[in-house]
């Protein structure tokens, strides 16, 4: 389960042997794991533009139930090196220009991470 505690929804997170269901509902709601935090701290974490552990030891994010599952939720989004932007951008076609500076403008404005950042040239 992550749990956006600034909003009033949680996000359950089905694996379903290798069919993987995602579904939005309301409080309260019972899972094997529970990751909870505010939603800036959450998209911050699936963007690696976050440090998870120092979000952790900060107490800015919350880990309870099972947590071989979240270590293994974690491995799978780092590996997966998402980006919200440029899944969305890759979905919208010729209106990909657009969104991109629409998904800028929001990023800047409330401080979401909404891109993942570039990585450092050594």
């Amino acid at each position: 389960m992550i749990d956006p505690t600034d909003l009033p929804l949680v996000i359950l997170l089905h694996p379903g042997n290798g069919k993987p269901k995602i579904t939005l509902t309301r409080r309260p709601v019972q899972g094997a794991a529970r990751i909870a935090g505010p939603l800036a701290a959450l998209l911050g974490l699936v963007h690696g533009g976050f440090d998870g552990d120092a979000l952790f030891f900060s107490r800015d994010l919350v880990i309870e139930g099972d947590t071989s599952a979240s270590l293994a939720l974690r491995n799978a989004i780092d590996d997966a090196e998402l980006d919200f932007s440029e899944e969305l951008m890759n979905l919208t076609g010729p209106l990909a220009a657009p969104v991109h500076r629409a998904l800028l403008l929001l990023e800047r404005r409330t401080g979401l991470c909404l891109t993942r950042p570039e990585e450092p040239a050594w």
